[in-house]
């Protein structure tokens, strides 16, 4: 009886010190399953990541676009791999800015990640809201090889991601603009893609006079903002501006300026008769339905015109940079980046961090356009498989070396300045003006002038 109880005795013991052992083996086990189970952790950069930041929830501040979309198609993978879970705010354009600038002034730091457009980095810069992400980029601690920075077009590390020389994104969307032109008709002729901004407008009034049913040129040409838009693609190529961006003198009414009015509307001319009325939508209808010889607009929709179920010539179409003027050879530059909040806690940091390097990276571009992500590195449109998907990629390529040489030389195409808009709806009635007759370029110009300064003085 004895011997009996300290047998069960011996027993209890074994078993509560098993008990106690348990849930430590379990987790050994369970960590090596979880190792197992995502081979993506042999990657000394994601093991780290995962095991400094397991657990965390971070939160990002996005408008409705193709490239957020992409990256919430992988940010399942992302969690999977990094055991961090993402929370998304999607809203419009417009209230995303106002909710991260009250985020920012409140202090309450509700978003980790912000989606920034390159138009408000200066007023975002001026009231410290984003992060300086140049010491996370060098660490390479923080940053693998397979990011790789500087396959980033130049034009938006620099321009769009960028301001002041300061790093504060990310470059995830973006568009410059550029020319498509109906090869068939070009080759009927023995013509080839104008080089310069007068074999431009020569180009466009030989089509206007020679080819029966097409004219010259489809841009943007309606009154207000889509005219001074559609201005501004060539107007900095002749030496103009409508504002010194260095100390905001007006200079609507300069010769320069005056003079690519008078260039943009004689070009105009050679379009369809009611180009008068033209956005950006008018514009490429009008060539995808062979109205036009030559098409000058956004990159981001080139697409359209490849598309056989929008376009009657997508199978006649070639792509070229923009002609130069005798002031440069300049293309228009906007975009999208991906930030980090000033309201960040430090312990959420490197998580947001590892964030915009997996969905940003080299490595994981080709899934990010595949998704429907918009292309911001070289290596990209460079990309064989993708250049057979979209023949206007090389064309894009040189479009953004030009945008480049607009950064370079200090401008910034849409002057970022807060009356900007306004501005641009000015010129662009008088503008339009001019197109229809009312006013010649001058007179338009220089009332134009006297406006402007009405505003940028209140």
């Amino acid at each position: 009886m004895k011997r009996s109880s300290m047998w069960i005795r011996t027993v209890i013991l074994t078993v509560m010190a098993l008990s106690l052992l348990a849930p430590t083996a379990v987790f050994a086990a369970g960590a090596k399953e979880v190792a197992a189970d995502i081979p993506e952790l042999s990657d000394p950069y994601l093991a780290a990541v995962r095991e400094a930041n397991e657990g965390k929830v971070i939160t990002i501040a996005s408008m409705s676009h193709t490239s957020s979309d992409s990256m919430r198609e992988m940010t399942k993978e992302f969690s999977r791999i990094t055991g961090i879970e993402v929370r998304w705010d999607i809203m419009e354009e417009g209230l995303l800015r106002e909710k991260i600038l009250l985020d920012h002034q409140s202090g309450t730091g509700t978003y980790d990640v912000l989606f920034l457009d390159a138009f408000n980095l200066p007023q975002y810069s001026e009231v410290d809201l984003m992060v300086n992400l140049k010491t996370m980029i060098d660490d390479s601690a923080k940053t693998p090889e397979w990011f790789d920075y500087e396959d980033i077009m130049p034009a938006y590390r620099n321009g769009v991601g960028s301001y002041n020389g300061t790093v504060y994104g990310i470059p995830v969307a973006g568009e410059s603009r550029f020319m498509a032109y109906r090869k068939d008709l070009f080759d009927k002729y023995g013509k080839t893609p104008p080089q310069t901004l007068d074999e431009l407008l020569a180009t466009a009034k030989f089509f206007k006079e020679n080819e029966p049913g097409v004219y010259g040129i489809a841009m943007r040409a309606q009154k207000g903002i889509h005219f001074a838009s559609g201005w501004m693609t060539l107007m900095y190529s002749l030496g103009g501006q409508y504002l010194d961006q260095k100390n905001w003198d007006v200079l609507v009414n300069t010769p320069k300026t005056v003079d690519s009015l008078r260039y943009y509307v004689e070009l105009l001319k050679q379009g369809p008769p009611d180009i008068s009325v033209y956005t950006h939508e008018e514009a490429i209808s009008a060539f995808m339905a062979g109205k036009s010889a030559m098409w000058i607009d956004a990159t981001a929709i080139a697409t359209w015109i490849l598309d056989p179920t929008k376009s009657t010539v997508s199978d006649k179409v070639a792509f070229a940079p923009m002609p130069a003027g005798p002031a440069g050879s300049y293309a228009p530059l906007a975009g999208w980046s991906v930030g980090i909040s000033s309201e960040i806690d430090d312990s959420q940091k490197d998580a947001a961090w590892a964030f915009i390097v997996w969905m940003t990276s080299k490595r994981n571009g080709v899934e990010y356009v595949d998704n429907g992500g918009v292309i911001v590195r070289e290596s990209l449109l460079q990309n064989p498989d993708l250049i057979a998907q979209n023949a206007s990629l090389p064309a894009q390529l040189e479009a953004l070396k030009q945008a480049a040489n607009l950064v370079d030389d200090g401008i910034i195409w849409i002057p970022p300045h807060p009356k900007a808009i306004k501005v641009l709806e000015i010129v662009g009635n008088y503008g339009n003006d001019v197109l229809s007759g009312i006013a010649d370029a001058s007179d338009a110009m220089r009332r134009a002038h006297r406006e402007v300064e009405l505003i940028m003085a209140e």
